[in-house]
């Protein structure tokens, strides 16, 4: 299993158009394709808050004129999107390679409690910035949660909750079988409630990683590599001190998290996603970045996380 995030896609503000995407997820292919030419098989999953981004900021724009666009199905437009631009740059990199292996995306559904506590506190911004005034009308007229960002305006607060079962889990062990890379579970997966037997779409984000544990426990994968925006994980990152990790070992990790070294907007939800997948009986959990991939799965770079 390996999640990509958000820098495999967009590496920079003035580098977000579709084509600028689309070159930097080639890029981002050649390493997967480094991965399956080694006789991995691979599942692929993948961050998407930007795209959403840009999608609830286009509906904002246009809502004059057109209805807003709910978060569920922003998730499904940007999973179809991103499955598209890896599908595409990943099958092409297999020609130039000769290797005859085909690529799918499965558009996810992934189920949550609707009972969540995360559903009474939402946390997470997604979204443009609103004045006051819209703020005020949102609220009234979607009933919307909108909170003040550091004096940038009002910004759209949605829950988090946690991944419980992913809907499509058997088309994935399919789709595995036949020899296909899958790419799944993008942007978390579509979050939705079991309703007296049937599902329903909910305004929520699930942790990419996170979902990413989750699949590859139920699939039973060996592996989950997270690929990030740096080669390991560090103590004290950014201090004179900073400390890269190597080999490290569950309890350690969790002392590590007692002692608050990874903050829960960046590296927090990567080592929770890591010591989950190894809660589920996953034996290695392996978090770098792409240039160091194929030297991180033969051991000789990344942070390795084990039971």
């Amino acid at each position: 299993m390996l999640a990509i995030g958000g820098n495999s896609l967009i590496r920079s503000k003035d580098k977000s158009s579709f084509a600028d995407q689309l070159a930097t997820t080639a890029d981002t292919c050649r390493y997967i394709a480094d991965i399956v030419e080694a006789g991995h098989e691979v599942v692929v999953t993948h961050g998407n808050g930007p795209q959403v981004g840009f999608i609830l900021i286009r509906s904002h724009l246009a809502r004059n004129r057109l209805p807003e666009i709910p978060l569920d199905a922003c998730n499904a437009q940007t999973q179809a999107e991103i499955g598209y631009m890896i599908q595409q740059s990943l099958d092409n990199e297999f020609k130039r390679r000769g290797i005859k292996k085909p690529v799918v995306t499965v558009v996810t559904q992934v189920v949550v409690d609707a009972a969540d506590p995360a559903f009474q506190h939402p946390s997470k911004p997604v979204g443009p910035f609103y004045t006051k005034g819209e703020a005020a009308k949102l609220q009234k007229e979607l009933g919307w949660v909108l909170r003040e960002d550091a004096g940038r305006g009002f910004r759209r607060l949605v829950p988090s909750p946690q991944p419980m079962e992913v809907v499509e889990k058997p088309e994935v062990e399919c789709l595995l079988r036949s020899g296909a890379v899958v790419i799944a579970c993008g942007g978390g997966g579509i979050p939705v409630v079991r309703q007296n037997g049937t599902l329903a779409g909910v305004a929520a984000v699930i942790d990419k990683d996170l979902a990413s544990s989750l699949l590859a426990g139920e699939i039973g994968a060996e592996r989950l590599v997270i690929s990030t925006a740096v080669p390991q994980v560090y103590l004290n990152y950014g201090q004179a001190n900073q400390q890269a990790l190597g080999a490290v070992q569950m309890e350690e990790m969790r002392k590590h998290i007692v002692a608050r070294q990874f903050p829960s907007g960046s590296m927090g939800p990567k080592i929770e996603a890591a010591l989950d997948f190894l809660r589920r009986g996953g034996r290695e959990v392996v978090i770098t970045d792409p240039d160091h991939l194929s030297d991180a799965l033969a051991g000789k770079a990344g942070t390795h996380v084990t039971n």
